[in-house]
C-alpha cells in the first residue's frame, strides 16, 4: 500500500481496507480442498472430534443424503449429531467401543473452481467398521459425495457449504466375481 494512503489513513483516524486474499486455483485449490476433506471425515468417523467441525462448516451448512433427505439441516445441528455418536462410542455408550473409517477411493475424487465463490469436491469413499472379534478391519459399504466449498476471503479459507451424498451401497463382494474370460 503506497505511504500517502497510510499516511492519509493514519491522519483521519480509519483504517486502510485490508485486500482480500485471492481464492487458490490450481493444484493449490486441490490439495486445500483435499486437506479440508480428510479433516472433515477424520473429525466424523476415526477421530470422532466433533469440536473440529465448526472451523470447517458454513453456518448455512446442510447435508442431503439418499437414504434421508435432509440428514442435517444445520452446522449446530452436524456438530451435535457427531459430538452424540462420538459419546455414545465411550465406555458405557450405546454402541461403547465402536469404531468406523472412511476412505477415499484413489483416482475418485476431483476439485473444479466454482468461478471465484468456492469449488465444488466430488468423489467415492468405502467404509469399514471394526471388528473385534476377528480384530480387523470389515468393508461395509460404499458411496459417492459431492461437497460445495465457499471460499471465506476475509478468512482466507473454505468452509464447508453443502454436503451431498448419494449412491449408498452394501460392501462390494470380494473377491469380485469371476467375469467373462477372454477368447483366446
Amino acid at each position: 500500500m503506497p505511504f500517502a494512503t497510510l499516511f492519509f489513513a493514519a491522519a483521519l483516524g480509519t483504517t486502510p481496507p485490508v485486500a482480500a486474499t485471492p481464492m487458490p486455483t490450481g493444484e493449490a485449490l486441490t490439495a486445500q480442498i483435499g486437506a479440508h476433506d480428510a479433516r472433515l471425515f477424520w473429525a466424523v468417523f476415526e477421530g470422532c472430534d466433533a469440536g473440529a467441525l465448526p472451523d470447517l462448516l458454513a453456518p448455512e451448512f446442510r447435508m442431503i443424503h439418499d437414504k434421508g433427505g435432509l440428514a442435517e439441516p444445520s452446522r449446530d445441528a452436524m456438530v451435535a449429531d457427531v459430538a452424540k455418536s462420538c459419546a455414545n462410542r465411550q465406555p458405557g455408550g450405546t454402541q461403547a467401543g465402536y469404531k468406523n473409517r472412511r476412505l477415499l477411493v484413489p483416482g475418485s475424487h476431483r476439485v473444479r473452481a466454482m468461478g471465484d465463490w468456492g469449488a465444488l469436491e466430488e468423489g467415492a469413499h468405502v467404509f469399514f467398521e471394526w471388528n473385534a472379534r476377528e480384530t480387523r478391519w470389515d468393508m461395509v459399504g460404499g458411496a459417492h459425495y459431492m461437497h460445495l466449498w465457499q471460499w471465506m476471503p476475509a478468512e482466507a479459507r473454505f468452509r464447508l457449504s453443502q454436503s451431498y451424498s448419494y449412491d449408498h451401497a452394501g460392501a462390494a463382494p470380494y473377491p469380485p466375481a469371476p467375469g467373462p474370460q477372454p477368447r483366446k
